[in-house]
């Protein structure tokens, strides 16, 4: 099937491993014109090379969007590199970041919401305003099924659920600019150096109990799984998921309400 997103450009933020990865490559499957951007340049480096390089449209940048003024910066390089206006973000951002106390200092808690939430609100202030002018334009959010319930540490689904409902209520505003914005909700994604990967090596008992339990369909997800999906998203087939908050978690998430 084609998705019709040959031509297009596609920003990915996290884009240097997992997830991120595999949305990259899916995006760049369709024909998407991609941009990556992670802090770790051999991560950008070897992504880039799987993609097909500049070359073959792509861009790399190794960027930490976590500081002050980051997200402006990211901005300002897209135009300096001929690589805008932009058709599609992907926001792949977040993660526990080790915090798990829940009364945790108000600096810890201001760097979850940081990286969670607020690069994201900040990227599309700059650039979902020009998809509107264009009448044309995809915004999809990796948010988590710990958005819709109680797993997981505090800090981090709160902003999950900040950004889950960031995207609900965001997707009515722009709608009618012909802008869709989206949020996918990932249960237990195999990743290479992720939690899962870890895990399975040192505590295989504790994979097999999760996977038995707490897993429907018996196993983890893929990257390709996740990665298709938002492609999927980001294509014209999509124009009728304004705000849609969709769970691919292998029937792992038990909550009812999946928009």
């Amino acid at each position: 099937m084609d998705l019709g997103l040959k031509g297009k450009r596609a920003l990915v933020t996290g884009g240097g491993r997992g997830l991120g990865e595999g949305i990259a490559r899916s995006l760049a499957r369709e024909g998407a014109q991609v941009c990556v951007v992670a802090r770790t340049a051999a991560d950008i480096t070897r992504v880039l090379a799987e993609l097909g390089g500049e070359e073959a449209g792509h861009l790399g940048l190794v960027m930490d969007l976590m500081p002050e003024g980051a997200p402006q910066e990211l901005y300002d390089t897209l135009r300096q590199r001929d690589f805008f206006p932009l058709d599609i973000v992907v926001h792949n951002l977040g993660g526990t970041m080790d915090v798990k106390d829940p009364f945790c200092s108000l600096a810890d808690w201001r760097r979850l919401y940081r990286f969670n939430f607020e690069i994201a609100v900040e990227l599309n202030r700059l650039l979902v305003p020009e998809m509107q002018k264009r009448k044309w334009g995809r915004v999809i959010h990796v948010s988590s099924i710990a958005s819709m319930e109680n797993q997981g540490p505090v800090t981090y689904c709160s902003f999950k659920a900040a950004l889950t409902a960031y995207s609900r209520s965001l997707g009515g505003v722009v709608a009618p600019d012909g802008v869709v914005v989206s949020a996918i909700l990932p249960g237990a994604v195999f990743t290479e150096q992720g939690y899962w990967d870890y895990t399975s090596q040192q505590n295989p008992a504790h994979v097999e109990k999760f996977l038995r339990e707490r897993q429907r369909i018996g196993r983890f997800g893929t990257i390709d799984e996740i990665g298709n999906y938002v492609a999927f998203l980001a294509s014209e087939l999509a124009s009728f998921n304004t705000g849609s908050i969709v769970p691919i978690d292998g029937g792992q998430g038990r909550g009812y309400f999946g928009q």
